[in-house]
């Protein structure tokens, strides 16, 4: 087996577990069985999520069947990795409504032609007791709790439900399920990925190769979330993407380079860098056109600072004075808090001036350009 292949599939990856053992699974000479599993926990796949689903699509690109498995079922216990406490858990029709809109962001990245999208609930609802203690026996307490997160709220004190304990072993059982041959996954799953060797051995089966990748900080250092709002969304409008990828930090667009791209950081201006990556980021979800334009968005609104052409009209209230973090927080999405923060930092414009009023007098803003940070605007509609 050509190490070249080896290092196109392994590109990236933080640990290949065990040593020579992907070269061996390649000696086979058949499509292997490549597993990840995704829990459903937020509505958006952004771009570091998206790492590992590129290692997939990588080994799709040699032959391989990349099997998406949809962690319905596990997603209603919560992953305690990387926890201090135990993660709160999501309504079924939260869960149900998250897995219909990842299976369709993950084919932004993926081949659907060479993937198998499986849901666990498939085969964990159908477990009964006896089928469960069986699971449970190939695992040791004393082995869960060498886990790191476990370990610190063990000697903390803080409360471990058995739920929890309890979950790399359904997600383990995942890969006896499906026979997997290697699962993917990042650095903060390298315990339960290593659970679904042992778990494999012990029904078994030959055992799967580990590959996790690394993770992608964000530009303000901090690990990316849709919740905080730190990340860029497979699926969100090309100029937000592209605007978001342009407050990378010059430092770290090799990180973003490697990991995104998959390609070292052009040499040369790193604002042209930038641009490049961000380019990169919008053509793949929508396409070369809608990067033309995202970039065009870009040009004209944040460095030449001038307004879109197609600005949304957004509704005076009836209320004089008019107060203004509610009128932001109703046309933008943001909550009250954020919009009193922005305009205490001057981050709010009514037709060109910085306004630092919370509360404006209704009297002549019908019409006026209300500008919320670099690439949010409206014009206000002051009719009755």
């Amino acid at each position: 087996m050509s190490t070249d292949v080896v290092e196109r599939l392994a590109r990236n990856a933080v640990h290949l577990l065990p040593e020579g053992g992907l070269a061996e699974k390649l000696r086979q000479g058949r499509p292997l069985r490549v597993k990840l599993g995704i829990d459903v926990t937020s509505p958006d796949i952004h771009v570091g999520r998206a790492i590992p689903l590129q290692r997939m699509r990588a080994f799709q690109d040699e032959g391989h069947i990349g099997v998406l498995i949809v962690g319905d079922y596990t997603t209603r216990i919560g992953d305690p990795s990387g926890r201090s406490a135990e993660r709160p858990l999501l309504s079924g029709e939260d869960i149900d409504r998250n897995a219909k809109t990842y299976v369709e962001q993950a084919m932004i990245v993926l081949d659907p032609d060479r993937t198998e999208v499986r849901f666990n609930g498939e085969w964990l609802a159908g477990l009964d007791f006896a089928e469960i203690l069986r699971l449970t026996r190939t695992t040791t307490v004393s082995q869960i709790l060498e886990r790191d997160d476990f370990a610190k709220r063990y000697s903390s004190g803080r409360p471990i439900s058995v739920s929890e304990l309890l979950y790399p072993l359904m997600q383990a059982y995942d890969s006896v399920a499906i026979e997997a041959d290697v699962e993917l996954g990042g650095t903060d799953q390298l315990y339960n990925l290593l659970a679904g060797r042992t778990v494999m051995e012990a029904y078994g089966l030959a055992p799967q190769v580990v590959l996790t990748t690394p993770l992608l900080l964000s530009w303000d250092g901090a690990k990316m979330s849709s919740s905080v709002g730190n990340n860029i969304p497979l699926t969100a409008a090309p100029e937000e993407q592209f605007g978001r990828t342009m407050r990378i930090p010059d430092e770290m667009l090799p990180d973003w380079w490697r990991l995104v791209a998959e390609q070292d950081v052009p040499e040369g201006d790193p604002l042209e860098a930038k641009l490049e990556l961000a380019r990169f980021i919008v053509r793949r979800s929508h396409g070369e056109a809608a990067a033309a334009d995202a970039e065009a968005h870009f040009t004209r609104v944040v460095r030449e600072g001038t307004a879109p052409d197609d600005v949304p009209q957004l509704a005076l209230p009836e209320d004089d004075p008019v107060h203004l973090p509610a009128l932001i927080a109703a046309g933008f999405g943001l909550s009250t808090s954020d919009a009193r923060r922005m305009i205490a930092q001057g981050g709010v414009k009514l037709d060109g001036a910085v306004v630092h009023e919370l509360d404006v007098s209704r009297d002549g803003l019908g019409g006026a350009l209300l500008q919320v940070g670099k690439r949010r605007f409206a014009r206000l509609d002051g009719r009755s």
